[in-house]
């Protein structure tokens, strides 16, 4: 990484303790708004953007069971039965 000139120096020196004093208003900020939200929200409104556990079990060992049915036994194995 290329020196930095005295100037760009006091730059990044002023912007840092800028973001530094700014983060906990902004933190303050944040915190407002997520209790205005659940505030308002009413809280059985949550929708779950995937299937439910159950359903995603159900058809994995359903891919599972069809897939070891359909291939039969491994290649070069007796059957024992």
């Amino acid at each position: 990484m290329a020196n930095l000139t005295p100037r760009q120096q006091a730059s990044r020196g002023r912007l840092e303790s800028l973001i530094g004093l700014a983060a906990p208003v902004l933190d303050l900020v944040l915190s407002v708004g997520e209790r205005i939200s659940k505030a308002v929200s009413p809280a059985d409104d949550y929708v779950p953007v995937g299937p439910d556990a159950e359903s995603f079990e159900a058809a994995r060992s359903e891919l599972l069971l069809g897939a070891s049915r359909a291939s039969g036994p491994p290649p070069g194995r007796a059957d024992d039965a």
